[in-house]
């Protein structure tokens, strides 16, 4: 390979949300953290280099977007899903939490319902209640190791306030990639129920082998004007820092009313000048590096899976078709929420995020993030093994 992703590089000392800052969360400075999704791993060195230069220059002013910034992301998008973007439909924007944010604004008004599909990525709550609109839980349906979308639950649950849906896709935390079929249902329900879907597509270029991502506007032209699509660098190429994403809204009467919110109402006109070069960098030049990228994820996800059903028998993962969070089922172990979070913590000493914080469903879960080197990676199962194996001992 020509990447090393064996590589152990110490993140300490960077202020890293996910290294240096578990006491904050968990009480703790002394985990072994597996929990926020950024991966541990360098950028592609085709983006250092091109950020090093940039930072030569020594004069950070204000910096616009050039025409071959638009150009990347639409040959990449192009390339890697078979949806054809044209520059007019892109907006970008600071991240897609904020621009979640900026289409709730836009598109809805205080106490009007929103769905989203737990367990689900959970800044989609507090998105939703700190902009004081009503959150609808539309619980995704869990068969046999198997999500599926739940649409009799949707119907139902829909009325004359619902405006907006929230779409995970690829689904974080449990790693389904939603097939064409599912995707044409779900935007037909919306369609006929006059709801705008807003779709998170962070995690589209991190899929799997016997996946293909599917990017929801891409469904057909009727739900690509009902349609909000959240897309960046930032997950495929480690560079979530540099706050840089892209929202492509082909319904022009849409658009206008959000980027009258990100323009106007909130004056975030211009970015970060480094997340443009990186963004722009990756998408030109990092393809390679994300094709090794994906086969060491894909062979960590096999290698985690294979050792807990050989060491771990009791406890269930879940195969992610896409990202690189593993959903784990412990509720065999038979304990409570609170007992699994102890037991996680002060037993195993690992940071996994808990299932309960991304809403319904999520009781008895955990979520191990295994972009890391394999070392790390079986390092925390062991940690883990000895800890649920030390309940039987007691």
């Amino acid at each position: 390979m020509k990447y090393n992703f064996d590589e152990i590089i110490d993140r300490r000392g960077t202020e890293s949300y996910k290294w240096d800052h578990t006491k904050d969360f968990f009480g703790r400075d002394d985990l072994l953290p597996m929990w926020v999704a950024d991966m541990d791993f360098k950028s592609p060195p085709v983006v250092i280099e091109a950020i090093l230069r940039r930072a030569e220059h020594g004069i950070f002013g204000y910096t616009a977007k050039s025409e071959s910034f638009y150009q990347a992301f639409i040959d990449w998008t192009g390339k890697r899903h078979g949806w054809e973007v044209k520059k007019e439909w892109i907006i970008a924007s600071p991240g897609v939490v904020p621009a979640i944010a900026i289409a709730i604004q836009a598109f809805t008004n205080p106490g009007d319902k929103i769905v989203v599909q737990t367990p689900v990525y959970y800044p989609f709550f507090n998105v939703v209640k700190n902009n004081r609109r009503e959150l609808i839980i539309n619980e995704l349906i869990y068969n046999n190791g198997h999500y599926t979308m739940n649409y009799e639950d949707l119907i139902e649950k829909i009325d004359s306030k619902t405006k907006m849906l929230i779409l995970c896709s690829p689904h974080n935390p449990v790693g389904r990639v939603w097939s064409k079929a599912e995707l044409k249902r779900l935007g037909e329900i919306c369609l006929e129920k006059g709801i705008i879907v807003v779709s998170d597509e962070i995690h589209s270029d991190i899929v799997y082998s016997e996946s293909k991502h599917i990017p929801f506007a891409s469904i057909s032209e009727e739900s690509a004007n009902n349609s909000i699509t959240c897309m960046a660098a930032s997950k495929t190429f480690n560079i979530a820092g540099l706050e840089t994403s892209l929202t492509i809204i082909p319904n022009t009467e849409l658009r206008g009313k959000f980027k009258k919110i990100l323009l106007k109402g909130l004056s975030l006109t211009l970015g970060n000048i480094f997340g443009t070069i990186a963004t722009e960098t990756a998408y030109r030049l990092g393809e390679d590096w994300l094709e090794e990228l994906l086969d060491y994820l894909e062979k960590n996800r096999d290698f985690a899976i294979e050792y807990i059903r050989n060491n771990i028998p009791s406890v269930k993962a879940i195969k992610p078709e896409g990202t690189f969070l593993l959903w784990l089922d412990f509720r065999g172990l038979g304990l409570s929420d609170l007992e699994l979070q102890k037991l996680i913590l002060n037993e195993a000493g690992v940071a996994l995020n808990h299932g309960t914080v991304f809403g319904k469903g999520g009781e008895g879960f955990q979520r191990l993030n295994f972009a890391c080197p394999r070392a790390i990676l079986e390092k925390g199962l062991k940690k883990i093994e000895r800890a649920v194996k030390g309940l039987k001992d007691d």
